[in-house]
């Protein structure tokens, strides 16, 4: 006799916060596209006086309310937990600086001829003013570091990482966390979507190494920053 299975979804009520972490990259995602992505908004403050550099300021500031602001929210007041369950400690510092130590150089070398491909050039800087008005860059790099950078290594490295970990195993999680941040690249260069792949399980990897996304978040910035650096001082 065939026993009838009632609970066909597989649904658990326990697993509620994991499902919600899973739900949150398509959500998050689709209003990031068409609420806070250039061309699809209109600029909310007035930063510096040219429109393109205030509007990815804007963009920046968006991503950061997104990806930062809301899975804080609901670790801390949904889940009850603490941020640094999420990547926010500083984890193990000796194998996070010995991680550092290597790479930065290697990030620094990867940038400085990766910033001489036209693929590249032609999409960074976001803001194509900064190639002739360097007047607002360290407060742009800046915005861009501490909204977009920030944000981006606490929501993929660590909410959707450290979130689903012990459901999905530790592997799993870097899978889901790449395949989510992966997603945001479309559009870019094809040798960045690429990368991001790539990236994506190296970053994860440390961030579940160290216990935190500070050093991913170190090398994260310190790509995109260089990026914008090498091509307009070239």
């Amino acid at each position: 006799m065939i026993k009838k299975n009632n609970n066909w979804l597989d649904f658990d009520r326990n697993d509620i916060h994991t499902y919600i972490i899973l739900l949150s990259a398509p959500v998050l995602l689709t209003i990031y596209r068409y609420h806070a992505y250039p061309g699809y908004f209109t600029p909310d403050i007035d930063f510096v006086s040219a429109a393109d550099q205030n509007l990815s300021i804007n963009q920046f500031l968006r991503f950061f309310g997104l990806f930062f602001v809301l899975p804080a929210l609901y670790i801390k007041f949904v889940m009850h937990k603490s941020l640094k369950d999420f990547g926010l400690g500083l984890g193990d510092v000796k194998t996070g600086l010995k991680i550092l130590s290597v790479l930065i150089p290697v990030v620094v070398i990867a940038i400085y001829f990766a910033a001489k491909m036209p693929d590249v050039q032609s999409e960074y800087p976001l803001a194509k003013s900064l190639l002739t008005d360097r007047s607002k860059l360290a407060f742009y790099e800046l915005a861009y570091v501490v909204f977009y950078y920030i944000a981006w290594e606490f929501y993929f490295r660590g909410f959707l990482l450290f979130g689903l970990k012990d459901r999905f195993g530790a592997f799993n999680a870097v899978l889901i966390q790449t395949i989510s941040s992966c997603l945001v690249h479309i559009g870019k260069p094809e040798g960045e979507i690429i990368g991001s792949i790539i990236v994506g399980i190296i970053f994860g990897l440390i961030a579940l190494r160290t216990r935190s996304i500070w050093y991913v978040f170190i090398l994260h910035a310190l790509i995109g920053v260089l990026t914008d650096l090498f091509i307009i001082y070239q």
